[in-house]
């Protein structure tokens, strides 16, 4: 008995000492007890916050509102849910007011404006009419510079300017959808399509004055395929307007994706600008290279590594 009373003494006296140990441990140099530290972004209890979310990466690019998958059948969109989605006819049934695209608008125009509906309406009278205003403002700027617009010279040259700058806008009265003319084909194809070196000569809206260059144009389809002329087609039909290379890119990117829906478009161009070549800085040998990628182009680098390889960009 004795013997284990003992034993029972030292099993005590070992414990508390772990006790004590365990304590001096937890406790700081002043002998008071630490507390456990809070995990950062855990919610604090004491004033009722909630976690603060993580801050999305900066460095991610913009995402095209195409990219987003398709709505599953019967599910509200977001504007649907906030009641900002309008109906054609207010109904429920019909169709979108709005064209998806920021570029083709309903009868295939794109940016279309008061003025370009009527140059695209206009009868042959109301042409005429337009062509005299033209003629005679052009005759009005070669009297402002010091010329005389009644020399054997420059006697037809009014009327030749105006129907040469109405050639180089003629894309004002052209038509997406009226270029494309159904020219796409489901053939299952869902591997790269090039059309690369397409000459565009297309005027600066800044000075007036031209920028010529090549554009590239790949897209991947989505089973569904263009006929190859169509590419060649809507890039002349935008750069027949007064533009500026970064637009030009973004709208033949754009309405190619509006009108094929492919898994993604990718458009480069490179150019030179009269306007910093015969004027400016007068730097001859410089060339701009815009480009716009959308889709699986954008999201997927390996992808558009292979487009710039295939166009020579990444060779230079």
């Amino acid at each position: 008995m004795v013997q284990f009373e003992n034993a029972g003494s030292e099993s005590t006296s070992s414990g508390a000492s772990a006790e004590g140990d365990s304590k001096r441990r937890r406790s700081g140099p002043d002998g008071k007890e630490r507390k456990k530290k809070r995990k950062s972004g855990g919610s604090d209890k004491r004033n009722g916050t909630l976690p603060k979310r993580r801050r999305p990466s900066m460095s991610k690019p913009a995402r095209d509102l195409r990219d987003e998958p398709p709505p599953t059948p019967g599910a509200a969109t977001p504007e649907e849910e906030g009641g900002g989605g309008k109906k054609a006819g207010g109904g429920g049934g019909g169709k979108v007011t709005r064209s998806p695209s920021p570029v083709v608008d309903f009868d295939g125009l794109s940016r279309p404006s008061a003025g370009t509906r009527e140059r695209l309406d206009e009868t042959p009278e109301q042409a005429a009419v337009r062509l005299q205003r033209m003629s005679g403002a052009v005759r009005t700027i070669l009297e402002c510079v010091g010329e005389d617009p009644d020399r054997e010279g420059l006697l037809a040259t009014p009327e030749r300017y105006a129907k040469a700058m109405l050639f180089f806008t003629k894309g004002y009265q052209q038509n997406v959808r009226d270029i494309v003319n159904g020219a796409i084909f489901h053939e299952g194809h869902n591997e790269m399509v090039i059309v690369k070196d397409i000459d565009i000569f297309s005027l600066c809206e800044h000075h007036l004055v031209p920028f010529n260059g090549k554009m590239h144009i790949g897209y991947i389809p989505a089973n569904a395929v263009i006929g190859i002329s169509k590419l060649p087609r809507i890039a002349e039909m935008f750069s027949r307007r007064l533009q500026i290379q970064e637009r030009l890119t973004r709208e033949v990117a754009n309405a190619i994706m509006e009108v094929l829906k492919p898994q993604g478009v990718a458009v480069v161009m490179e150019s030179s600008h009269l306007c910093m070549v015969m004027r400016g800085v007068e730097k001859t040998s410089s060339t701009t290279i815009t480009s716009c990628v959308l889709g699986c182009f954008e999201r997927k680098e390996k992808t558009r590594n292979e487009f710039l390889s295939l166009v020579g960009v990444n060779r230079r």
